[in-house]
């Protein structure tokens, strides 16, 4: 790889800002495999776009009102209230 679009520097330069201490041949190594991945990278952005709209629908329906159960069959099988509530145990 000679005209790399990666130089051994700024692999240098990115591993002191993650404070990751390199040797030369592994500086060598990762040089050649960012320069890889941004190659791949590039070959991402000849993928051709496509102007296809998603089919997405609305699934959600409308609220209806029901008949619900009254305060007193809630708490019905509740193991423990407390003044018309639901009791749990204390969270410290």
């Amino acid at each position: 790889m000679t005209d790399s679009a990666v130089d051994p520097e700024e692999v240098r330069h990115v591993a002191s800002l993650a404070r990751v201490d390199l040797e030369e041949d592994e500086v060598d190594r990762f040089t050649e495999q960012f320069a890889d991945i941004l190659a791949s990278f590039e070959r991402l952005d000849e993928v051709p776009e496509t102007e296809a709209e998603p089919d997405l629908t609305n699934v959600m329906r409308p609220d209806e009102e029901r008949e619900c159960l009254s305060q007193e069959e809630a708490l019905q099988n509740a193991p423990e209230s407390e003044a018309g509530y639901f009791k749990g145990p204390k969270v410290s």
